[in-house]
C-alpha cells in the first residue's frame, strides 16, 4: 500500500520534497525528516480518498476486487512462507480405545497364554532388550551389553533410570529373580526352554551376567523377555505364583501401566484403562491413554467397531475385515508374520512319498495364487522356502503366475519319466514296484479345523485329484491334532504351520535330532543341512548366519521335504489420527506394539529455529 502512495505521489506531486535536495536540518536532525514524511504521508492519503470518491460504479467495483485479491494473495503468501518456517512434531496426549476378544488371566510375561496375556504383558513389562520395527534389538532396561569372544558369556548394564510402575528401582536381583523363576520346573513356564542350561550371576546392583554353556546366537532375543519386581513376587511360591493377584493386576516397568480396572459380575475383568508411564526408559509415551474394552467373541467386537465403541483391534477375522463399511475412515495395516504355512511329507509312514518325483510333481501343482486369494482373502504372501519372503536375497517373492494346463503337463511327464503309469479307469497314477506289488498315488491331509487351513486343504485336493493323485482329507480340533496326529507322527502329509521367530533359528524345525520328538514334521535327514544349522546358530554375525541359511535352503529345495505354500498376514485397524506406527517382521501379534512409545495423536507446531 505505502508503494501506491509513493506511485501516486511521484505521479501527481511534481514539486514534492523528493523531488528536492534535502534540507540541511533534515539530515542534521532526523526527527524532523520523519516528521515531514508522516505529513507527507497524510497528505496523500487524504488525495487517495478523494480520488476514490471521484470513481464511477464501474470504477469503484473494478477497484474493490483488485484490493480483495490482493489482500487474499497476501495472505496466502504468508501462509505459505509462515508454514515454511514451521515444523509439526508429536506432543503428549490422546486417547486409544482398542477392541479384544476373550479375557485376559496372566498378565505376566512367565505365564502369559493368551492373545490378550501378551498384548497386555507387552505394554506393561519390558526386558533388558527391545525389538525395533526394523528388527533390531536395542538396550531398554539395559544402558549396554558385552558378548564374549567365544560367545558364551552376555554382561549388561542396567539402566540407573529405569523404575517399576510404583516407583520402586530395577535392579540385577529383579532380573536375577525372574530368569530363576522361569526355569524353575514347578512353575510350568513357557519360556522355560529360553532357560534351561543358562546361569544367572549378579555381579553388582546394576550388572548382570548370563553364562550359556555352548554358543547360541539368538540368545540375545531371549533378554527381551518382561522383568518381574522381585519385591512383590519374591513371597510367592511357585504354586501360588498363578494365583496371584498381581497377574490381573500387574506392576512392570514397560511404557504403560495400569490406571483402571472394569469387572463384570463374575469379577472377570472387562476393561483397563493404561496411563503412560513418565519413567519409562524409551522415553515416555506420547499417547497419554490406552483403553482396552474384551469381547467374548467377534461378532460382539465388530458390533462394537461399527457402533464407534472401539477405533483398532487386530483380531478381525478375514471375513471380518471384508465387512468394514467404510475402510477410507481406517488404516489397514498389513504385518507380516515369521509363520511359514506348508505340506510336510511323513516317508516313514506313506512309503509313496519315497519317491522324490512324487513329491516334485505334488509341488508345481500346488496353486499357491488360489490359496493367498480364496483362503487368506489376499492377506498373506506365497512362498517356496523355509524362510519368509525377503530373508534371503537369494528367494525374492515369487512372481510366477500360476498356469494349470501347464504345470500338470510337467508334473505328468515327470511321473511318466519315472515310471508312474496313469490308469484311465480309477484315474489314478500307478506304479509297479515289484512284481506283486503296484504303489498308488493315495494319500491323506492331515490338519487342523480351522476355516483357512480347511479351505487351503480343499484346494490342494482339488489341484492334486487334477494331476491323478486320491486324497482324503482329515480334520482335528487344534490341540488333537498336535497331541495325537504330530506328537505321534501319525500323518501322510500334514497341511501344519512352523512360526520362526525374529532370530530364524531353523534348528528346531529341520535337524535330524528333532525328528522324533521335536518340530521336524517332515522327518528330515540331511547330514549337510545337520551341519549348516549347527553353524548358523553359533554365528552372531546376521549377514553370515543368512549365507549358513542360503545354503541349507538350497539342500531343502534339492530334497523337497515339504511343500511351501505361504506366509500369513495379519491386518492391525488403526484410525487415521494414529501416527509413527511402524512394524516390521514380528514374533507375535503383541509385537504390533514394539514402537509404540514413538506413536502419537497430537501434535505441537513450532518454528524452526525453537527445534534447532
Amino acid at each position: 500500500m505505502l508503494f501506491l502512495l509513493f506511485y501516486f505521489y511521484l505521479q501527481n506531486n511534481h514539486n514534492s520534497y523528493l523531488k528536492k535536495d534535502p534540507p540541511l536540518s533534515y539530515i542534521i536532525d532526523p526527527f524532523l525528516f520523519m516528521l515531514n514524511i508522516k505529513n507527507i504521508y497524510k497528505t496523500k492519503l487524504a488525495y487517495l480518498q478523494k480520488l476514490i470518491q471521484s470513481f464511477g460504479l464501474t470504477e469503484k467495483v473494478i477497484f474493490i476486487i483488485l484490493s480483495f485479491i490482493l489482500v487474499i494473495s497476501s495472505l496466502a503468501l504468508l501462509q505459505k512462507v509462515n508454514l515454511n518456517f514451521i515444523t509439526e512434531r508429536p506432543a503428549h496426549g490422546g486417547i486409544l480405545n482398542e477392541g479384544l476378544v476373550g479375557s485376559t488371566r496372566f498378565i505376566n510375561p512367565l505365564l502369559e497364554l493368551s492373545d490378550s496375556d501378551r498384548d497386555l504383558t507387552y505394554l506393561i513389562y519390558s526386558g533388558l532388550m527391545r525389538a525395533t520395527a526394523e528388527g533390531d534389538l536395542v538396550p531398554d532396561l539395559a544402558t549396554s551389553y558385552n558378548i564374549s569372544a567365544d560367545g558364551l558369556t552376555y554382561t549388561f548394564k542396567i539402566n540407573p533410570d529405569a523404575y517399576f510402575h510404583d516407583g520402586e528401582k530395577v535392579t540385577a536381583d529383579d532380573v536375577k529373580y525372574t530368569i530363576e523363576m522361569a526355569q524353575d520346573l514347578s512353575l510350568r513356564s513357557p519360556k522355560r526352554n529360553n532357560w534351561i542350561g543358562v546361569s544367572v550371576e549378579k555381579i553388582s546392583e546394576d550388572e548382570i551376567t548370563f553364562r550359556l554353556k555352548q554358543p547360541y546366537s539368538p540368545f540375545l532375543e531371549n533378554t527381551t523377555l518382561g522383568i518381574l519386581p522381585k519385591h512383590i513376587w519374591a513371597n510367592a511360591t511357585a504354586d501360588e505364583f498363578p494365583f496371584s493377584s498381581y497377574n490381573i493386576e500387574p506392576i512392570g516397568s514397560g511404557p504403560y501401566k495400569i490406571y483402571k480396572i472394569k469387572r463384570n459380575s463374575s469379577g472377570i475383568p472387562v476393561y483397563y484403562e493404561l496411563k503412560a508411564f513418565k519413567k519409562y526408559t524409551l522415553g515416555e509415551p506420547f499417547i497419554t491413554t490406552l483403553n482396552f474394552n474384551f469381547y467374548s467373541n467377534e461378532k460382539d467386537l465388530t458390533d462394537a467397531y461399527l457402533a464407534g465403541q472401539i477405533d483398532s483391534t487386530s483380531v478381525l477375522s478375514l471375513q471380518g475385515l471384508d465387512d468394514l463399511k467404510d475402510k477410507s475412515a481406517v488404516m489397514m495395516k498389513k504385518i507380516s508374520l515369521p509363520r511359514i504355512f506348508g505340506v510336510f511329507f511323513n516317508q516313514n509312514q506313506a512309503k509313496v512319498f519315497l519317491n522324490k518325483e512324487v513329491r516334485t510333481a505334488l509341488e508345481l501343482t500346488a496353486n499357491r495364487d488360489r490359496i493367498v486369494a480364496e483362503a487368506l482373502n489376499g492377506y498373506g504372501e506365497k512362498i517356496t522356502g523355509p524362510l519368509p519372503n525377503g530373508v534371503l536375497s537369494t528367494t525374492p517373492k515369487s512372481t510366477i503366475i500360476y498356469d494349470k494346463d501347464q504345470v500338470i503337463k510337467q508334473a505328468q511327464t515327470i511321473l511318466t519319466k519315472a515310471g508312474w503309469k496313469f490308469n484311465e479307469t480309477d484315474k489314478i497314477w500307478e506304479k509297479k514296484i515289484s512284481k506283486k506289488e503296484t504303489q498308488k498315488l493315495a494319500f491323506s491331509i492331515s490338519t487342523s479345523n480351522t476355516p483357512d487351513l480347511k479351505k487351503v486343504a480343499e484346494i490342494l485336493k482339488e489341484d492334486w485329484t487334477l494331476l491323478g493323485a486320491q486324497v482324503e482329507i482329515q480334520t482335528f480340533d487344534p490341540s488333537d491334532l498336535n497331541q495325537s496326529v504330530i506328537g505321534q507322527r501319525k500323518y501322510d502329509v500334514l497341511l501344519f504351520g512352523e512360526i520362526i521367530n525374529r532370530s530364524l533359528d531353523l534348528f528346531a524345525f529341520w535337524h535330524s535330532s528333532q525328528r522324533n520328538t521335536g518340530y521336524n514334521v517332515a522327518m528330515y535327514t540331511n547330514s549337510k543341512a545337520d551341519k549348516l544349522l549347527e553353524e548358523a546358530r553359533q554365528i552372531s554375525d546376521k549377514e553370515a548366519r543368512l549365507k549358513k541359511y542360503a545354503l541349507f535352503e538350497k539342500e531343502i529345495q534339492n530334497d523337497v521335504p515339504a511343500i511351501f505354500l505361504y506366509a500369513p498376514e495379519f491386518v492391525y485397524i488403526l484410525p487415521t489420527k494414529v501416527q509413527g506406527f511402524k512394524s516390521g517382521l514380528i514374533n507375535n501379534r503383541s509385537e504390533r506394539f514394539e514402537e509404540i512409545y514413538k506413536w502419537y495423536i497430537e501434535t505441537d507446531k513450532i518454528w524452526n529455529f525453537i527445534t534447532k
